[in-house]
């Protein structure tokens, strides 16, 4: 591990300048300084944590030093927990007003955002860390944070998206900063 005598030092790959914020917000928590990369890596198909293996892996061994990668998606119920995996491929396709138009007439509007973080090294076996949130599929889109399906999903317990909430507001209860903090915890400790 890169740790120094103040912190430790983590390396995230992603393309994704949302994620690398949320992240940071999340780490400083811990004291964990976040070194990021943009690089590609295979994204195979299959369950969120096979993708995060799969792909930390790959870089791991590319880099030569431990990196986490994040796979996360939403998962609608009634639509038998689509587009799940396919969530980047069906924002990209359909967009938001897709899924709203496939939840038309839909009483069911359960839903789970889910974020997995594969922690990989060049030598040893991945170690996967998932958060979910759940929540409701709003009727329309609201608000104008965060990214993706932000403005369609509606955590328990709160009346707004979140893409109404602030990247603070949104950070304290994502998925994404459940998986992270639990990766944070069991970094901490190694």
């Amino acid at each position: 591990m890169n740790k120094n005598e103040d912190s430790l030092v983590i390396t995230f790959i992603t393309g994704n300048q949302h994620k690398v914020k949320e992240a940071q917000g999340i780490f400083q928590k811990f004291d964990i300084e976040l070194e990021h990369i943009d690089l590609g890596y295979p994204e195979i198909q299959g369950e969120l944590a096979d993708v995060s293996i799969f792909g930390g892996k790959d870089v791991a061994r590319r880099l030569e030093k431990p990196i986490i990668v994040e796979d996360a998606g939403l998962f609608i119920r009634s639509l038998k927990w689509f587009p799940g995996t396919y969530s980047s491929y069906v924002q990209d396709t359909l967009g938001n007003s897709g899924i709203l138009k496939l939840m038309d007439n839909v009483q069911d509007r359960y839903a789970e955002f889910r974020s997995v973080i594969g922690f990989a090294t060049p030598k040893t076996e991945p170690k996967t860390f998932l958060g979910v949130v759940g929540g409701q599929i709003a009727h329309q889109e609201k608000g104008k944070h965060g990214f993706a399906y932000d403005p369609l999903f509606i955590p328990e317990g709160y009346d707004k998206t979140f893409g109404e909430l602030t990247r603070e507001e949104k950070n304290e209860l994502s998925h994404r900063r459940r998986s992270l903090e639990n990766f944070a915890c069991w970094y901490k400790d190694l």
